[in-house]
């Protein structure tokens, strides 16, 4: 999807655009059936691309820097300090790291809050762990007391990553997906269906 706009218009103001006609552009493409994921397009790490992080897009800035390379986020931008703009394997590195960092903090923090409304359900919090996962946004390892996460969580909203981790901490009462399961999800998290579609629109898997 391609959008064309003055050079003076906000970045804002073109994702409000874009969202408030979602419905629209996601008949016309089929729902995402023939195109290709965000996960899929390949970056270029330069100057003007956009990430998505916590359900927000922002774009890039690489900056030069003599002192330690660094990965900073400073209002709409993303940006990388790094002795050479032109390696972008530095760039990747340092992009990756902030957000495996970002998530560690993130994920924690979802997990105490869902832990919270499950607390006398489940005796011991289990452990959060994140990995790139291609088909799942999460999965609950019940014998080793932990949760793992599809990394790319971390650039949903938090109320998607909500929806995941107490998705899982569910199954450490319900293994399966039958009734029991989705009637604890619902009085838990009424609108679980909505942020279980916003996440599927907001971060497309490679499925």
């Amino acid at each position: 999807v391609m959008v064309s706009a003055k050079a003076d218009i906000p970045f804002t103001d073109i994702e409000a655009f874009v969202k408030n006609n979602s419905s629209w552009i996601t008949k016309r493409l089929g729902r995402y059936q023939f195109t290709k994921s965000e996960n899929n397009v390949e970056k270029d790490y330069v100057s003007g691309e956009t990430f998505k992080f916590l359900g927000k897009q922002y774009r890039l800035s690489v900056e030069d820097t003599t002192s330690v390379e660094k990965v900073k986020l400073s209002g709409a931008f993303i940006k990388v300090y790094v002795r050479h703009k032109n390696k972008k394997s530095t760039k990747l590195r340092l992009i990756d790291e902030w957000y495996r960092k970002q998530a560690k903090s993130e994920f924690e923090a979802s997990l105490d809050r869902m832990f919270d409304l499950m607390a006398n359900l489940i005796k011991t919090k289990p452990n959060i762990e994140f990995k790139i996962m291609k088909k799942r946004w999460g999965s609950c390892l019940r014998s080793k007391n932990i949760i793992l996460l599809n990394l790319e969580l971390i650039k949903a909203p938090t109320y998607c990553i909500d929806y995941v981790v107490l998705h899982e901490l569910i199954h450490f009462i319900y293994k399966n997906h039958d009734s029991k399961f989705y009637e604890l999800l619902t009085v838990l998290m009424p609108d679980w269906k909505n942020r279980k579609e916003i996440l599927d629109q907001e971060i497309v898997l490679y499925v």
